[in-house]
């Protein structure tokens, strides 16, 4: 089985594929530097196949060029995040025995110290150039190992995830079929590449479609409204908390420089949000702006994207669609033992299909115990359905609040909290009680001072909205909400800040 995206370098070489803000390369120079750099690779003497070889690059043409470099000697690809610390990327090469760490001149002092605690070899790929051995590509299984995507680690420490080319042939099969990708697309990617959101969706996806990929070197909301009124992109994909900084950038400009604005995202083919749930808020306002009602999709690192909006359709606020084709999705309630049929009763999803990864990597018992003995994945998310259509209510460890006997969903609470004209950003957990099991506890960012007492305030306000049970009991004013790099709060990490500071308790 032939790498997916070199069948199509061979049908779209001319047409442009990887774009940056000094240089176009197409498809043929993107393939000629992968070849190059398969070669160095090659040179090294070192057994490939099977090899798990790191990468450390800026999002752009080098890196998409090294992927490929690697699926052409028989490797697995592994992206390293370039703003993880030290401590974090030693530990995936650690864990993946990494034989080679490719990087550039960007980053090759830094990583070299952490190359030889790792006993990997370095290689820039700035020198592959000069590299003169014969390469023939290999041919991979669809169970071949491809790909190990390192999890996001909110919940415990991340986990190598390892996909089969199968399982990414699939997922971008799906996804270039369902959004209905083509060539003549320009996606911006301003993602991370360490993620299946911004490698596979918004970088290997229309690659595979042969379409072209604009990547900034640094997200800068003036520079994004810029190309999106250059007429250069007509598809763009974010995280939610970047939708919010557009808009608060939007609001901030003059009326006739919102109008080139509106004029310029309402010619838009797609718009997507992912990674984090949509506020519907956020939703709203997108489409006042632009026309567009954002496509919202729920995917994880395991089984790609499992979920989506239509394309062409109805797109529900606050939902996240219906399963993609050739994905099987069902609820499961864990308590009982027994499937959810009925609209509106809350389970587990669970997930089979080609799409779903084949092992955790090095950890044999979390991959068995993640999937059920008919071969579900156990996504750890809890959902409900409505006429076909799912709805998120969060992952059962952290979103999943057990008080007083009733099960309650963090992100049901915060899409509460932000209709208060007041409240820009909020976050709620459980905090363990004796007396009510968890309290429910919410941190609110503000956009102007508090007033004394606004904890209450707040309470007041909510008792004419929601249950009296789900009110937060416990309250935090925070500047900001700590998040990992694709916008997720870290659950973890907000429940050690309501531990260390004295409570405002309702």
């Amino acid at each position: 089985m032939k790498i997916p995206i070199l069948k199509s370098i061979e049908i779209h070489s001319l047409r442009v594929a990887i774009i940056d803000e000094t240089k176009s390369y197409s498809y043929s120079e993107l393939e000629r530097q992968s070849v190059q750099i398969a070669k160095m690779l090659k040179e090294t003497n070192i057994q490939l196949e099977g090899s798990r070889i790191a990468v450390l690059l800026n999002p752009g043409f080098q890196f998409a060029a090294a992927a490929l470099a690697v699926w052409r000697v028989g490797a697995i690809f592994v992206p390293l995040s370039v703003n993880s610390p030290d401590s974090a990327i030693l530990y995936v090469l650690d864990d993946i025995t990494a034989s080679i760490i490719l990087t550039d001149n960007n980053f090759e002092l830094n990583i070299s110290a952490l190359s030889k605690r790792a006993n990997a070899q370095l290689l820039n790929v700035e020198n592959a150039q000069s590299a003169k051995v014969i390469l023939q590509d290999i041919l991979y299984k669809s169970d071949r190992e491809a790909l190990i995507i390192y999890t996001s680690g909110t919940s415990g420490k991340p986990k190598g995830v390892v996909i089969s080319l199968g399982n990414l042939e699939a997922q971008m099969t799906t996804l270039i079929n369902a959004w209905q990708w083509s060539a003549d697309d320009v996606i911006l990617n301003i993602l991370p590449l360490h993620h299946v959101h911004g490698l596979i969706n918004a970088l290997f996806c229309p690659l595979y479609a042969g379409a072209a990929v604009y990547f900034l070197p640094k997200f800068d909301t003036n520079v994004v409204w810029s190309l999106f009124k250059s007429d250069r992109i007509n598809v763009f994909m974010a995280v939610p908390t970047i939708y919010v900084k557009l808009i608060a950038d939007f609001d901030a400009a003059d009326e006739n420089e919102q109008l080139k604005r509106k004029e310029a995202i309402s010619s838009f083919r797609m718009m997507v949000s992912g990674s984090a749930a949509l506020p519907v808020k956020v939703l709203d306002k997108w489409k006042t702006m632009s026309g567009h009602i954002l496509l919202e999709r729920y995917g994880m690192t395991e089984i790609g994207m499992a979920i989506s909006n239509p394309y062409k359709g109805e797109r529900r606020a606050g939902f996240v669609g219906m399963p993609l084709p050739g994905v099987q999705v069902r609820l499961f309630d864990e308590s009982t033992n027994l499937l959810i049929d009925n609209d509106e009763e809350a389970g587990e999803i669970q997930i089979k299909g080609p799409s779903v990864f084949k092992c955790y990597w090095n950890r044999s018992e979390v991959t068995a115990n993640s999937f059920t003995k008919e071969g579900w994945f156990k996504t750890g998310d809890l959902a409900v359905r409505n006429n076909g259509y799912y709805k998120i209510l969060g992952r059962i460890s952290s979103d999943v609040i057990k008080s007083g006997g009733y099960k309650l969903s963090a992100l049901e609470i915060e899409e509460q909290l932000r209709e208060h004209p007041n409240i820009i950003d909020c976050a709620v957990v459980g905090i363990p009680d004796e007396e009510w099991g968890e309290k429910v506890a919410a941190a609110i960012v503000f956009k102007t001072e508090l007033s004394l007492n606004f904890d209450s305030q707040l309470t007041q306000w909510l008792k004419e909205r929601i249950a009296p049970y789900k009110i937060p009991r416990i309250w935090r004013f925070l500047k900001e909400l700590p998040r990992n790099e694709m916008g997720k709060v870290i659950k973890n990490d907000l429940i050690t800040i309501f531990n260390q500071k004295n409570d405002t308790s309702a």
